[in-house]
């Protein structure tokens, strides 16, 4: 394999093409302000650098990259890449990680707006991640022991699974299809509008308004905090432990609780089947 170390490279496609090469220890940056530093690479290792320019890995393939910084100015860092295996980074840029396929990412720490996008078969475990748009129409996706602080979230995706992980976000899940969720807490406006089969397992959920107009919704021994106007116009299966504040006219289906504040079935309920009950009431 041939070696690129302890270099500082700023020139427009610095190592382009290059494959079956390593390259450590080297400084994208520079005067020359060059973009797109490892386009059209394949077969590569990629340890303890610092990227600070712009789309360095456009159309790479079978590339690990390891104990690597991208700054904030690195911005679209990873487009249109396949089997790429990224650990110990931090990855610092906006629009990171684009139309790629067969990602994973472990030991990470990630701030990047608008992260994730038109993906297949992201992989993150043990990572972080601060976007405000996350993983826009993004499918076969798994993240495990995973921090997410961000808004609008996982919008559009399709076969997820997330396990023992935090997210803190707003309208998560919107038009998502195939969504499972274990082990994990849930926080924020909103969640899960116009979902299908969006399935949440021993989870927390917190946060206004959420699970409406969802079909095939189902939680399996959740608890739900600070959660009013609960189900609007789903279709639903739900057994919660504790309390939930008010439940607004779900469709079809089951909603059991320890305790409900306010059940609400107005005018819009009209037609609905289904079976709210409190068994500590």
């Amino acid at each position: 394999m041939t070696v690129y170390e302890h270099l500082t490279l700023d020139e427009e496609r610095a190592l382009y093409g290059i494959s079956h090469a390593t390259v450590s220890n080297c400084l994208f940056d520079g005067p020359a302000d060059g973009e797109s530093a490892l386009k059209e690479t394949s077969d590569l290792v990629v340890s303890d650098c610092d990227f600070r320019l712009r789309y360095p890995f456009w159309h790479t393939h079978h590339a690990t990259i390891e104990r690597c910084t991208m700054t904030d100015t690195c911005r679209a860092a990873l487009w249109y890449d396949e089997d790429i295996s990224i650990l110990n980074s931090k990855l610092n840029g906006i629009k990171a990680v684009r139309e790629c396929k067969r990602v994973s990412i472990s030991d990470s720490e990630i701030v990047s707006p608008e992260f994730g996008w038109f993906s297949q078969d992201l992989t993150l475990v043990h990572t972080s991640l601060t976007a405000e748009y996350a993983f826009l129409k993004t499918s076969k996706m798994k993240l495990s022991d995973f921090t997410l602080n961000g808004k609008y979230s996982f919008q559009y995706t399709e076969d997820v699974l997330i396990e023992n992980s935090v997210l803190n976000t707003k309208d998560a899940f919107w038009h998502s299809k195939n969504v499972t969720v274990k082990d994990s807490i849930v926080r924020g406006e909103y969640l899960g509008w116009y979902s299908e089969n969006l399935h949440l397992i021993r989870c927390k959920i917190i946060g206004t308004q959420p699970l409406c107009y969802a079909k095939g919704l189902v939680l399996e021994d959740c608890e739900m905090e600070e959660t009013d106007l609960s189900f609007e116009r789903s279709d639903v299966q739900a057994t919660v432990r504790g309390e939930i504040v008010s439940v607004k006219n779900p469709m079809s289906g089951y909603v059991t609780a320890d305790n409900i504040g306010e059940i609400i079935m107005d005018e819009s309920a009209n037609g609905s089947t289904c079976v709210i009950t409190c068994t500590h009431q």
